[in-house]
């Protein structure tokens, strides 16, 4: 593996729901990080809803215990179709070819292609992302429903705040990601 041909884009996003179109994409936040933990760039933005979509109850519950993760996600809203250009802009100026991070991947990818393919008409990631959860499953040797955070080794963690705001969990997941990346290439030595 060499790393210098990737830079690692850890991607969080809050949503309305569980799926894009039906429910809209509120915010995202991306972290660009290289090989060795750097954090080279941030992009984030906070999005309008989707015509004619509509919060999920349950996802709208989860929202009503967290007003300050709510609020947050809900300031200044702009509209996705100037936003998502702008993000495969952000990507196209890193360094080289990002690959999409996320935890868990599947969630969150799955917003962030939909609402490029339909706002942008392009995916910088192509149509790919690693998850962070399946990573871990592959280190700990743990089964997938077991390789959760509170199962993880302590020292993977940086004390940085997972507070429901985008921007905060894509860094907290990419330095994660970073510490992850840095043991398995040890043992690879």
């Amino acid at each position: 593996m060499n790393p210098k041909t990737e830079i690692y884009v850890s991607t969080d996003v809050e949503a309305d729901g569980p799926i894009p179109g039906q429910n809209s994409m509120l915010s995202f936040g991306s972290a660009a990080y290289d090989a060795g933990k750097n954090l080279l760039s941030t992009f984030s933005a906070n999005l309008e809803t989707l015509p004619g979509a509509k919060g999920d109850p349950k996802t709208m519950a989860w929202w009503a215990k967290r007003p300050k993760a709510w609020a947050a996600c809900r300031e200044h809203p702009r509209p996705p179709a100037a936003v998502m250009p702008e993000y495969v802009r952000w990507l196209k100026k890193l360094p080289v070819r990002p690959v999409f991070v996320g935890y868990p991947a599947a969630y969150d990818f799955m917003f962030v292609y939909w609402y490029l393919i339909r706002f942008a008409g392009e995916s910088p990631f192509s149509h790919s992302a690693l998850d962070i959860k399946t990573y871990a499953m592959a280190l700990i040797k743990k089964g997938y429903r077991e390789s959760v955070k509170k199962n993880m080794p302590k020292h993977w963690f940086d004390k940085l705040p997972h507070s429901h705001v985008a921007l905060d969990d894509a860094i907290e997941q990419g330095a994660l990601f970073c510490n992850m990346l840095e043991e398995s290439l040890k043992g690879q030595k």
